[in-house]
């Protein structure tokens, strides 16, 4: 197992699966986005995308952020540590993240990005 983990998280495989993962979001952005696709300190934002295609606000998709209207600044601040979490893990970053909890106050990813900026606790 230890092997198997060494691998997955190995920097060129977690590059590749970021990579991929960042095409599947620019693809899905600009398919079903009505807004512009624009980039934001390196973070890809789709706005005017359907409810079917992202959770609660948005969701980070390799380094495509995919929401509706939930673009302020501090919510893309929380969305470039989803980035960054991506770019660690890769593909194998959606299973870590459903295996941390639906929760976001036990989630240790949504902590790391934040829970203000997220817009899951008052912000101060």
């Amino acid at each position: 197992m230890e092997r198997v983990r060494a691998v997955l998280y190995a920097a060129p495989v977690a590059r590749a699966g970021y990579l991929y993962a960042t095409g599947v979001g620019l693809v899905l952005g600009t398919l079903f986005g009505t807004g512009r696709l624009r980039r934001v300190d390196g973070l890809f934002v789709a706005t005017g995308m359907p409810r079917w295609a992202f959770r609660k606000g948005g969701t980070c998709v390799g380094g495509v952020y995919l929401t509706d209207t939930n673009d302020a600044p501090h919510v893309l601040r929380h969305e470039a540590v989803h980035r960054q979490q991506w770019k660690q893990y890769g593909m194998v970053f959606p299973l870590l993240y459903a295996l941390a909890g639906t929760n976001p106050l036990t989630n240790h990813f949504e902590i790391e990005a934040g829970l203000e900026d997220g817009n899951y606790l008052p912000r101060r």
